[in-house]
């Protein structure tokens, strides 16, 4: 239930966010809350030596889209470790949730009362009437480094955004053109080689954030 704390830590984290755009910089610079649960994310890391990426809207937010705040961190795991990170995970101050067959798993940080999306390696995005044509790739192809947590990529993070084609996820699409306009024929380059209906889609939103720049 929404509630006046609720809402006003909401926007108080807003406005931390849009202050500490400049010197933020990794996911381990996230303020209060949020940046516990990643550097307890970081620890499970650390112990099965594993590497992953931020994406959802955190990593939008870090990619330019500075309105964008979330309550939740998605983070993208190799296939075969997703297991072994949820057994650490439940050592570690976590719990893992409930979720129907054939969803992902999710944990909540105990402590900090957070929900960890996970997404894993192999998966199929988009919703129940249109699967993705591609599935997430290995977090090494996204920008994960080492056994700490990164932001994924602006072209990957575009990739998995038009692939999971919600219409949330088409205006992130929009934000992060209209704030990341050098990077577009980067982008396109990407989506090239990933799959032809992703290049189709991005030019559609292409269109649109540029009519809105022009606004």
């Amino acid at each position: 239930m929404l509630t006046l704390d609720h809402l006003t830590e909401q926007l108080e984290l807003a406005d931390e966010m849009r202050a500490g755009r400049d010197h933020m910089l990794e996911p381990q610079d996230l303020p209060g809350r949020f940046g516990r649960v990643i550097r307890a994310v970081d620890h499970l890391l650390e112990a099965i030596d594993c590497s992953a990426v931020v994406a959802g809207g955190w990593a939008v937010w870090r990619h330019g889209y500075i309105g964008r705040v979330t309550e939740d961190v998605d983070i993208v795991l190799p296939a075969n470790r997703v297991e072994e990170f949820l057994t650490a995970a439940s050592f570690s101050g976590f719990e893992r949730l409930p979720v129907r067959p054939g969803n992902w798993p999710k944990i909540r940080h105990k402590d900090a009362d957070i929900k960890v999306d996970i997404l894993p390696e192999g998966a199929t995005p988009g919703t129940i009437t249109r699967l993705a044509p591609t599935n997430i790739p290995h977090p090494d192809q996204l920008g994960a480094s080492g056994n700490s947590l990164k932001y994924i990529d602006l072209p990957g993070l575009v990739e998995l955004k038009l692939a999971a084609g919600r219409a949330r996820d088409e205006s992130d699409v929009v934000e992060l053109i209209r704030a990341n306009l050098d990077q577009v024929e980067v982008i396109r380059r990407h989506l090239s080689g990933v799959h032809r209906q992703y290049v189709s889609m991005f030019e559609t939103l292409y269109v649109k954030a540029k009519e809105q720049s022009d606004e």
